[in-house]
C-alpha cells in the first residue's frame, strides 16, 4: 500500500514538472522569439529544473514543442465547443464564434503565436502537427455545418476551410491591436465570414435551379 502511494506521488511530481517545462517554454515565446530560438538550457534554467532532468519528460526540444502544439490546438477546440454550446441556447453563430476566437487570442497570445509562426517554420514535424490541429478544427466546423444547414457535405467542407483560413489570418492581425482596433477587426471578420456563408448558400441554390431546369419536362399528353 505504501509503495502504491509512493508511486502515485512520483507520477504527480513528474506531471507537475512536465507542466512546468511546457508553461516555461510558452512564457518565453514573444513576437521576437519563436520556439526555434529557445534552448533546452534556457528553458530548464527558467523552470528551475536540472538540464539532465528534462530527458525524463521529453526526448528533445522538438518533442516539447510538439506537446505544446497539441495542447494549443486542444485548448482552442475546447473553447470553440463551448461557444457552440452557447449558440445552442440562443445568439448569433458568427458573433459568438468570432468573439470567442478573438478573446482566446487576447488571453493566450503566446499559444496562438506558436500555431501561427511554426505553421510556416522550418521543421516539417511542426508544420505537420500544426496542419493536423487546423484540420481537426476544420473537421469540427464541418460537422457543425452538416448539422446546422441542408447543404451537401462538400459545400460545408469548402465553407469551413475558407472560414478557418480567414479567421486565422485575422487572428494574426489581432495580436498587436488595441481594444478599439480589435473591436473593428471583429466586425470586419464577422462581415467576411457572413459573405462566405451567404456565398456558399447562393452557389448551392443556383446549382439546384440549374439542375431542375436541365430536367426533361413532364409528359403532358
Amino acid at each position: 500500500m505504501k509503495n502504491i502511494k509512493l508511486s502515485g506521488v512520483r507520477a504527480q511530481q513528474k506531471e507537475k514538472t512536465r507542466r512546468t517545462l511546457i508553461d516555461t517554454a510558452f512564457n518565453q515565446l514573444n513576437a521576437e522569439q519563436g520556439f526555434a530560438s529557445l534552448s533546452l538550457r534556457e528553458v530548464t534554467r527558467e523552470a528551475g529544473i536540472a538540464a539532465t532532468s528534462f530527458y525524463r519528460h521529453f526526448r528533445d526540444m522538438d518533442e516539447l514543442g510538439l506537446a505544446m502544439v497539441d495542447e494549443s490546438g486542444l485548448t482552442l477546440r475546447q473553447l470553440m465547443r463551448k461557444a457552440r454550446k452557447r449558440i445552442e441556447k440562443g445568439g448569433s453563430v458568427l458573433q459568438t464564434s468570432v468573439t470567442t476566437f478573438i478573446e482566446f487570442i487576447d488571453k493566450n497570445p503566446k499559444v496562438f503565436l506558436l500555431l501561427l509562426r511554426e505553421k510556416a517554420g522550418t521543421s516539417s514535424a511542426f508544420r505537420s502537427a500544426i496542419e493536423r490541429e487546423i484540420q481537426h478544427f476544420i473537421v469540427e466546423l464541418v460537422d457543425y455545418l452538416d448539422n446546422a444547414n441542408n447543404m451537401p457535405h462538400h459545400y460545408n467542407k469548402a465553407q469551413a476551410e475558407a472560414m478557418v483560413t480567414i479567421a486565422f489570418n485575422a487572428g494574426a492581425a489581432a495580436i498587436d491591436l488595441d481594444a478599439k482596433q480589435r473591436k473593428d477587426l471583429i466586425a470586419e471578420l464577422i462581415f467576411q465570414l457572413r459573405m462566405v456563408s451567404r456565398g456558399a448558400y447562393y452557389l448551392y441554390r443556383r446549382e439546384l435551379v440549374n439542375r431542375s431546369s436541365s430536367l426533361p419536362s413532364p409528359d403532358k399528353s
